[in-house]
């Protein structure tokens, strides 16, 4: 099965979109702290909808 240049740049982009989430959200846990404030949990929120943005 070959994978063309637009579905191998889709696969491209999804991982990196992905990755970059997860980095985010263990960068917003190290920046919070485990006890995680409520300007930590808007940062998670904020990184969900950026991250279903992006996706879209």
């Amino acid at each position: 099965m070959e994978i063309d240049a637009e579905m191998r740049r889709k696969i491209v982009v999804s991982i990196s979109s992905v990755a970059v989430f997860v980095f985010v959200f263990i960068g917003v846990g190290i920046v919070y702290g485990p006890e995680l404030p409520s300007q930590g949990g808007l940062a998670l929120v904020g990184a969900i909808v950026l991250f279903i943005f992006g996706m879209a």
